[in-house]
């Protein structure tokens, strides 16, 4: 087999509709800097069908369904960028091997409690309950050990400032560990900050997924920095904060306003996806409210009004997408994380600009979500 410079950790379908979906693209025009391993890191036993699925042959499909440009879009396409796909724990060696002979990115999506450090990361034997950023730092020390070459760590999770965000916990948990090999982590590690913007709806059955057309993967540029493709939905940019905000605190944002009041009202509990809440005139009616009068006058304090209410249109139709069955109890998962990350710092976000800022409704969900939390 050979060489994959990419090693992505996650199996998850958003990652097969977009990073892996850009990287296959770009390979058919040689664009690409090269094929990907994925690794599983949860260990399930019960996703072998998947892994399989992920690196054969063939590739697996994504469909891409929704509304572009006033046109309706239905396409099909296969992706074949996954060269090899492992599991931790039963795989340790070889995705050992992976990042310290092959691997020139490690790219990540862990889901928004990924970064959560637990009891396990003060250990520096490999243990299975680290968090992620406890077994990257492991896996960077595997690769400082035996050949000291640097490598670009980027990953894509929601979270602002990922990449410096992931270099501080590393950073932190490598004090267990000699101190040339933090010396080593600042000076031959690149950490990327990167921004996805994707709606993936649904999954398909072994792999593949269900996404609207609709795509966007922002990384924010530094020296020596290695763009994993070519692709007209990867974009090099000077800063991310302009998009960052923007679908944090609107798309992201919105998403989570919807998710708590289906999950407090029980006349929403017959909605199943979110374009039935768009579809629910009372529903829909309020969230444009929302975000006519609490989350556009937080971009407005910044001075940006005209594009948080343009990026607000485009996202009510992303919402109202007929295709996509994008579960409200998918959005649920994790809730008090997404609360405290969406809401929660967009009121902190506008609060710097303006501290007379006014938003009832979001106070309200991140005051109960905060007291629910401290019980």
């Amino acid at each position: 087999m050979s060489a994959t410079p990419i090693l992505q950790i996650g199996t998850s379908r958003f990652l097969q509709a977009h990073v892996d979906l850009f990287v296959s693209e770009a390979l058919r025009q040689g664009s690409a800097v090269g094929p990907v391993t994925v690794v599983q890191t949860s260990g399930d036993p019960g996703r072998s069908a998947r892994l399989a699925a992920l690196s054969a042959k063939e590739g697996y499909e994504v469909q891409v369904r929704g509304v572009e440009g006033g046109q309706l879009i239905e396409t099909q396409t296969r992706v074949t960028s996954v060269a090899r796909t492992l599991s931790l724990p039963g795989d340790l060696d070889r995705v050992r091997d992976v990042v310290v002979n092959e691997a020139r990115i490690i790219l990540s999506n862990t889901a928004d409690a990924g970064f959560r450090p637990c009891e396990a990361d003060c250990r520096t034997t490999f243990d299975q309950a680290m968090s992620y950023p406890a077994k990257l730092t492991w896996l960077l020390y595997q690769r400082f050990r035996e050949s000291g070459a640097g490598i670009q760590i980027m990953p894509t999770e929601l979270v602002p400032h990922n990449g410096e965000v992931l270099r501080d916990l590393v950073f932190g948990i490598a004090d267990l560990y000699p101190a040339v090999f933090r010396n080593w982590l600042e000076s031959d590690v690149i950490w990327v900050n990167s921004l996805v913007d994707r709606i993936v709806s649904e999954p398909l059955e072994p792999a593949g997924a269900v996404a609207e057309p609709y795509a966007f993967w922002a990384i924010e540029d530094q020296p020596g920095l290695l763009v994993p493709c070519s692709h007209p939905d990867v974009r090099v940019v000077p800063s991310l904060e302009p998009f960052e905000t923007l679908k944090l605190f609107i798309l992201n944002l919105g998403h989570t306003y919807l998710v708590s009041r289906w999950l407090a009202e029980v006349t929403l509990k017959r909605h199943k996806f979110v374009r039935d809440m768009l579809a629910d005139p009372e529903a829909a009616a309020d969230l444009e409210d929302l975000y006519t009068r609490e989350v556009v006058p937080g971009f407005a304090a910044h001075g940006r009004k005209d594009e948080a209410a343009a990026y607000v249109e485009t996202t009510l139709d992303r919402f109202k997408n007929p295709f996509l069955d994008h579960k409200l109890a998918d959005i649920a998962q994790n809730h008090a994380e997404k609360i405290e990350r969406r809401i929660g710092a967009f009121l902190t976000w506008a609060r710097q600009a303006n501290a007379s800022f006014s938003a009832p409704r979001l106070d309200a969900i991140s005051a109960a979500s905060a007291k629910v939390r401290m019980l």
